[in-house]
């Protein structure tokens, strides 16, 4: 007899961790606050607050990951590079999950696969920087790491870290989801109806007539299926639907990482699906650190200077059962790189048989400072 899987445990748990433990080890992109008693009393107030995600999504995400590991679901995930509290808006939240709904439209009807599709926002506040102040005309100041830790303008104040701000972004993080929760439960992403999605600039596209011709085509199948059987297609009216971000500021995340009744382990219930940058990828750093101790489905980004021999300590510590949907390695290597450095990457996490899901980040370019 199977065990139901909230007590199946992992052969190994993680050893001396908890979701402070990243504390004792190296934190890289972080911002200095100015009040330390300030910023733990706001993480206070983040663990006092419902969470954004449930650990039941989390582990049906798991699962579709662990399908798409096997071939037999793709994963798309897209979004912004940064959100904007500013941004939190019905019309850009509706048209974010728009080009979604339409990509995995395009993406069903030429590969025949069900597709994973995740946001990558509800959360997506902070930013990667290369550097820790900036200098302008003489004056040097913190530089802008994302709304959740300060704000653009260039001026002392608006570039002080502020701990307030975590509070805003789980705020908007839980405006964003409970509006994409009600368009999805109200019909939105219903398959009887996909014309509702378009856009305007897909009618600029050279492949506009195409794209219609497929959604018609949807639509006349389902209508012929429910013709033929005298009723309604279930499922088709609804889809499953998960967010992710880079787990980027440790302290947000580390207010939100709990224990749930009936479950064994922690979960980050700030996101379905967090992931680890470049940046802040090392072996020994507070966000592997903390990675290792959580049991969501999580990614890594790995660029061209990451070598076959660091992946594979990487993927040890992250995924050391090797269970599957767990780890995601999503590859930036750059149009000039990947033929040269990506297939060593590949041989290496398939020779040393471990699971996991490769995903391209095809277009993310820094090309201004």
């Amino acid at each position: 007899m199977s065990l139901p899987e909230h007590h199946l445990h992992p052969v190994n748990l993680p050893q001396d961790w908890a979701p402070d433990s990243w504390r004792g080890r190296p934190a890289l992109q972080q911002p200095r606050y100015p009040d330390d008693i300030a910023l733990a009393g706001v993480q206070g107030e983040l663990r006092a607050l419902p969470p954004l995600v449930t650990s039941w999504e989390i582990l049906s995400l798991k699962r579709q990951i662990a399908e798409a590991q096997d071939g037999r679901r793709f994963l798309l995930q897209g979004g912004d590079c940064a959100e904007r509290f500013a941004e939190c808006t019905p019309d850009v939240i509706s048209n974010r999950l728009k080009v979604l709904l339409q990509m995995s439209l395009v993406l069903v009807h030429g590969l025949r696969l069900p597709v994973v599709r995740v946001g990558r926002f509800a959360g997506q506040y902070a930013k990667p920087r290369s550097a820790d102040t900036e200098t302008r005309d003489g004056v040097t100041l913190p530089c802008y790491r994302g709304d959740i830790v300060n704000a653009p303008e260039f001026d002392a104040r608006a570039r002080t870290p502020d701990p307030r701000l975590m509070v805003k972004a789980h705020a908007r993080s839980a405006m964003t989801m409970n509006f994409v929760r009600s368009l999805i439960d109200g019909g939105f992403a219903d398959l009887h109806h996909p014309e509702y999605w378009d856009l305007g600039w897909v009618q600029h596209s050279p492949l506009a007539d195409e794209y219609h011709r497929i959604v018609a085509g949807i639509g006349d199948a389902v209508r012929f299926m429910e013709t033929i059987s005298g009723n309604e297609v279930h499922n088709l009216n609804r889809v499953d639907f998960y967010t992710s971000h880079e787990a980027l500021l440790l302290p947000y995340e580390e207010a939100q990482t709990r224990q749930v009744p009936r479950q064994w382990g922690w979960f980050n219930l700030a996101t379905h699906y967090p992931w680890i940058g470049m940046r802040t990828a090392a072996l020994d750093g507070a966000h592997v650190e903390y990675f290792r101790g959580i049991r969501n489905p999580i990614a890594l980004k790995v660029g061209p200077s990451t070598t076959p021999e660091q992946l594979l300590r990487l993927v040890d510590v992250l995924n050391p059962d090797d269970e599957a949907g767990r780890l995601t390695l999503i590859h930036r290597m750059g149009a000039a790189n990947i033929a040269s450095r990506l297939p060593a990457l590949l041989d290496a996490v398939k020779r040393d048989g471990r699971r996991a899901l490769w995903v391209c980040d095809p277009r993310h370019g820094n090309t201004e400072t």
